[in-house]
């Protein structure tokens, strides 16, 4: 169940970071939001490495670590609901709520 955890929080790495690329294919036309499709997951994969990653020099301590974080899953719920896509913003939301859970009961915040 540990490994489940921990590979469940990666995999929703990946889903906000994705979330925010549809966010800007969806937001504007055009130029617009292919720059938006690009720049809004890149942002957040830029913040998640440099004071997120587990072997970054940057490394935030944990608990305003795992405040970005949530943000970072925040945003993506949020980037879904404002794309029209509430389903996928509930489900990556009640997901994000069962990582925390778990990473929380093994005390895996740290990996």
């Amino acid at each position: 169940m540990r490994t489940f955890s921990l590979a469940l929080k990666f995999i929703l790495e990946l889903l906000a970071f994705a979330s925010l690329a549809y966010w800007g294919a969806r937001t504007g036309s055009g130029a617009t939001s292919v720059l938006l499709a690009i720049a809004a997951p890149a942002a957040a994969i830029a913040l998640w490495a440099v004071f997120a990653a587990p072997r970054s020099a940057r490394r935030l301590p944990a608990a305003p670590r795992i405040a970005l974080e949530l943000c970072v899953f925040a945003a993506a719920v949020a980037a879904l609901f404002a794309a029209g896509a509430p389903v996928a913003a509930v489900v990556l939301a009640i997901l994000v709520v069962a990582s925390t859970a778990l990473l929380t009961r093994f005390d895996q915040w740290e990996a």
